[in-house]
């Protein structure tokens, strides 16, 4: 484990220590000579639970908006009436 950090490390330096590593990818957290623990940038971390973008290499922003699922309810018939009402004014 070459990009680790003793809990003692982070107890004298804080948040700083963690975040230089995070630079070079997860931070293995050693206590007691033991990895207790790995740090992941909030990317990755959304990158392996499938909660983030789901965004390809050269994907355009029309092409992910287009993958994207419906959340709407509304039909399209209702939805150009009430903008025909709002424009009625």
């Amino acid at each position: 484990m070459n990009n680790s950090v003793t809990v003692a490390e982070i107890k004298r330096r804080g948040m700083a220590a963690i975040e230089e590593g995070l630079r070079r990818g997860p931070v293995h957290i050693i206590k007691r000579n033991k990895s207790a623990a790995v740090v992941l940038s909030e990317a990755e971390y959304l990158r392996l639970t499938g909660k983030g973008p789901s965004v390809a290499p050269g994907m355009t922003a029309l092409q992910w908006l287009l993958t994207q699922p419906s959340a709407g309810t509304r039909e399209k018939d209702d939805i150009d009436a009430t903008l025909a009402e709002e424009r009625n004014w």
